[in-house]
């Protein structure tokens, strides 16, 4: 076996020294190191500065590695565990299990990385586009969620991001309309830890695959996680499968190859993050595919750092999803829950070929009252309601009743509403929002359609 030592170390980046007359472990190889209290420590190769030396990016805290330690290459990649033996386990960025249930005894393992033009290659040439329901209202009329597509979700701390992933998945798994894999991506460990409880409340834990890279890991093991859950994906897509995947944080991903690009010593780009930024997100979106037999379905959370969309990392995203939701602060403090800002979100999918013409319809009617709303909400503070023309105001009243309608008991939140989660299927939605816009409910008051579900 080829060993090195360790002669320099930087945080989480961490020099190796092979003898001159041994080969150098190739890029991307899995190397192992122990701390002076035999704590192990791995490292991925990530460049070949010269002198002999790998430069690697540690997997785990560098806290207590000492200079000379000894550093023993694998002769491999990062390989993980795939197939049937992964529904139901928590894993690391290495595969290993991390919920105390012992090893993962899986015969397959596949190596994290892979060529550019084996991405490529499968791409889906099919039309045929297949809806897939959450039961949310919102998303259901105006960002329909389409087999094979990619969903952003984005918003600032504390607006309701990782609520409305966990809502989605326990919406979508319940019905089984694909292979669950959550990657959590330098996340909450707390958030990590509810949604596995909640998963085995429900029975569904069997049906899930969870991969984390958490907060209080090393920035390496926060970068490359996202490339396990990727590759786990891809598995069962070459078996013909749907999956989806559900990705918290990709803001983090972004986050920690910053981290990773300043300690490597590259000289950041105008905007202060790393110059291989577009190359990173692309080599992570670009796995994220589909083939004529099966499909990856992607549901990304994207941090807004300081609610700044124009931020360079959030920008980036932009170019890979079909359906951009944007969760507003405003409407978090408004109460409105999804707090989904719909007239500065977007969707390739609400398109009359995808979902209809009825569905069209009905969605930019209500894109079109609620747009009527946010310019008579600026008069109605100034001058009163009863000012307004009779027409405006039966637009007013009625966008307001819409607004309220489209919010909804979640099932992730029931510890904190008190409230039941509910259901809504497609059918019931739509049904509701014609009876709102046709008059047949102008005599109910506004309050009665808050967090509901289906017109009663």
């Amino acid at each position: 076996m080829n060993t090195g030592k360790v002669v320099a170390i930087q945080g989480p980046v961490v020099d190796v020294k092979f003898p001159e007359d041994a080969a150098l472990p190739a890029i991307y190889e899995l190397m192992f190191t122990l701390t002076y209290d035999n704590r192990r420590v791995p490292l991925e190769v990530v460049e070949h500065p010269g002198g002999n030396i790998a430069r690697c990016i540690a997997l785990a805290q560098t806290h207590d590695l000492q200079r000379n330690a000894q550093v023993e290459a694998t002769g491999r990649p990062i390989e993980v565990p795939v197939g049937n033996e992964v529904f139901g386990r928590l894993m690391n960025v290495l595969g290993e299990p991390i919920d105390n249930k012992g090893e993962i005894k899986s015969q397959q393992r596949k190596p994290i990385h892979i060529a550019p033009h084996l991405t490529l290659k499968l791409m889906r040439q099919s039309l045929k586009y297949e809806i897939m329901e959450t039961g949310m209202k919102m998303i259901d009329l105006l960002f329909p969620l389409v087999k094979g597509g990619k969903v952003g979700l984005l918003g600032g701390a504390g607006v309701g991001k990782t609520i409305l992933v966990m809502e989605i998945i326990h919406n979508i798994v319940g019905k089984a309309q694909g292979i669950p894999i959550f990657t959590g991506v330098g996340e909450r460990i707390r958030e990590g830890n509810e949604l596995y409880y909640e998963f085995q409340e429900q029975g569904l834990l069997d049906k899930v695959i969870m991969v984390f890279g958490q907060m209080n890991e090393s920035p390496g093991a926060r970068f490359e996680v996202a490339q396990t859950g990727v590759t786990i994906a891809e598995h069962f897509l070459e078996q013909g499968k749907d999956v989806l995947l559900f990705v918290d944080n990709v803001f983090r991903f972004v986050q920690a190859g910053s981290e990773l690009s300043t300690l490597l010593g590259r000289t950041p780009s105008e905007t202060g993050y790393q110059p291989t930024l577009l190359a990173e997100m692309s080599a992570f979106q670009e796995r994220i595919r589909s083939t004529f037999d099966g499909s990856i379905t992607a549901i990304e959370a994207v941090y807004i750092p300081a609610d700044d969309l124009s931020d360079p990392a959030v920008v980036c995203t932009f170019g890979y999803l079909n359906s951009i939701i944007v969760l507003s602060r405003e409407k978090v403090q408004a109460g409105f829950y999804p707090a989904i800002d719909p007239l500065i979100s977007s969707s390739f999918s609400l398109d009359p070929d995808i979902v209809g013409n009825r569905h069209y319809n009905i969605a930019m009617e209500v894109l079109k009252i609620l747009n009527k709303y946010e310019e008579l909400k600026r008069i109605v503070a100034v001058i009163g309601v009863e000012e307004i023309s009779k027409e405006d105001r039966l637009s007013y009243e009625r966008a307001r009743k819409i607004q309220n309608f489209l919010t909804q008991p979640f099932f992730s939140g029931e510890l904190y509403t008190g409230k039941k989660g509910e259901y809504v299927p497609l059918e019931k939605t739509l049904e509701g929002i014609e009876k709102i816009l046709s008059g047949e409910l102008d005599k109910r008051s506004v309050d009665s359609f808050y967090m509901i579900g289906a017109v009663k």
